[in-house]
């Protein structure tokens, strides 16, 4: 385990997260998050892609979840693939 500190993205450098929320968004949801990419899986989940410029940006798109009683099943952050900007 490493006592440094996790090193934060450069400031103009965005993180994309994918957001897995339980159950199929319906489209009077999907409004709220405009941009985002959303994606319903075979499994019933729904899956909201999206690059977020911050921590804050981050944690305001996950209070608009939580705001509307949406079921979070998980977060994880996207590594950039080599077509990715």
């Amino acid at each position: 385990m490493s006592s440094e500190p996790a090193q934060a993205p450069a400031s103009d450098q965005r993180v994309a997260y994918q957001i897995r929320l339980k159950g199929h968004l319906s489209a009077q949801w999907a409004v709220r998050f405009g941009s985002l990419s959303i994606a319903l899986e075979d499994n019933g989940d729904t899956l909201l892609t999206s690059p977020v410029i911050d921590q804050a940006a981050l944690h305001g798109l996950l209070r608009t979840i939580r705001d509307l009683g949406l079921p979070l099943v998980s977060v994880n952050p996207v590594e950039p693939g080599p077509s990715v900007k």
